[in-house]
C-alpha cells in the first residue's frame, strides 16, 4: 500500500508533499513499542536492538530538525503585508497590481511553510519521548 500526500497551495494547485518520506519515518518510529520490540530477547540482544532503535530515532529527529530550521527561514523576512502602509493610490496603480500578486504568492508560500513546520514539529514531539525511553534502556 502506498500513501501519498498532496498539498494544495493558495492557487488551488496540488503538489506532492516534499516532507512525506520524513513525516512517514517520524510517524512509524513513534508507533514502535519498545516492550514489544524486545519481547523474547535476552539482555545483550535487547540492548543492541534498543540501541539501534535509539540511533534511528536520533537520526530521524536530526533530519526533522534540519528541515524545521529551513522552514523557519522561509517564514522569516520582511512582512508581505507591509503594502498596507502604502497610500491607496500606490496600491491601485499597475505596479500595485503586480505587487498584489507578489504579496499573495509570498503569503501562500509562508502558509505552506507554516503548515509543514507544524506537521513536522508535531511528529517530532511524538518521537522525542521514544528516544528518551530508548536511551534509558540502553
Amino acid at each position: 500500500m502506498i500513501i501519498s500526500t498532496h498539498i494544495t497551495n493558495s492557487r488551488g494547485e496540488t503538489t506532492p508533499d516534499p516532507d512525506e518520506g520524513l513525516s512517514t519515518r517520524l510517524r512509524d518510529l513513534a508507533l514502535v513499542d519498545l516492550d514489544a520490540l524486545t519481547a523474547g530477547l535476552d539482555g545483550p540482544a535487547a540492548q543492541a536492538l534498543v540501541g539501534a532503535f535509539a540511533d534511528d530515532c536520533l537520526d530521524a529527529l536530526q533530519e526533522a530538525r534540519a528541515r524545521i530550521v529551513a522552514l523557519k527561514k522561509e517564514l522569516a523576512g520582511p512582512d508581505p503585508l507591509n503594502v498596507l502602509d502604502l497610500a491607496a493610490r500606490q496600491r491601485a496603480s499597475d505596479a500595485g497590481h503586480a505587487g498584489a500578486e507578489r504579496v499573495r504568492d509570498r503569503l501562500g508560500a509562508q502558509a505552506e511553510a507554516g503548515r509543514a513546520f507544524g506537521r513536522l514539529a508535531d511528529l517530532a514531539a511524538g518521537l522525542v519521548q521514544k528516544l528518551f525511553e530508548a536511551d534509558r534502556r540502553r
